[in-house]
């Protein structure tokens, strides 16, 4: 395999996981929680979701063809209100992810080097897709925080619980272990 479908096959795996770990937050939360904000000046995971739609339909839609600020694009917008349901917040949600992971997919390792533009400033392909990997990464784990505030003691760990590292070690060393001896 070449390194630039490694790249391109990395990036998705990255966007899939950042993903998992949201849906992770929103599918421990109440409705009332998913609209709770923590601290003057801060947003709720409600705006945080928004914001995330709204900058993924931006970015994506017609990604290597037209800037990925959208004239049609109210980013200020994003920061107000919130969603009536949790069904229109998850709607919002899977129509972003679904931009975002249908484009990367039809990437091309040609495609890697073309320049696209956001706000007129020109990147290649390859640091338009790292600037989102950070992007979301920022906003996911603004998520992760704001939902264990919130829950608290209930909170259901989405990676490696406190406590239990070395078990987890343990664990990968005897899978991988295995797939040696397969």
């Amino acid at each position: 395999m070449r390194v630039e479908q490694a790249y391109l096959e990395s990036v998705l795996a990255n966007f899939r996981d950042i993903k998992r770990t949201g849906e992770g937050v929103l599918d421990q939360l109440s409705e009332a929680d998913l609209h709770v904000i923590p601290a003057e000046g801060s947003n709720s995971i409600a705006i945080i979701v928004k914001h995330l739609a709204g900058n993924m339909r931006s970015r994506w839609t017609d990604f290597l063809t037209t800037d990925g600020e959208k004239p049609t694009r109210n980013r200020e917008e994003e920061f107000e209100g919130g969603y009536a349901t949790r069904e229109a917040l998850m709607r919002d949600w899977e129509e972003g992810w679904q931009v975002l992971l249908d484009t990367v997919e039809s990437l091309t390792p040609g495609d890697l080097l073309k320049t696209v533009t956001i706000r007129g400033q020109k990147h290649t392909v390859i640091q338009a897709l790292q600037r989102q990997v950070v992007h979301y990464s920022t906003h996911i784990g603004q998520m992760v925080y704001v939902g264990k505030w919130l829950k608290q003691a209930a909170w259901q760990s989405l990676s490696i619980p406190r406590g239990q590292s070395q078990a987890y070690l343990e664990q990968m060393l005897r899978q991988a272990q295995g797939e040696t001896e397969n």
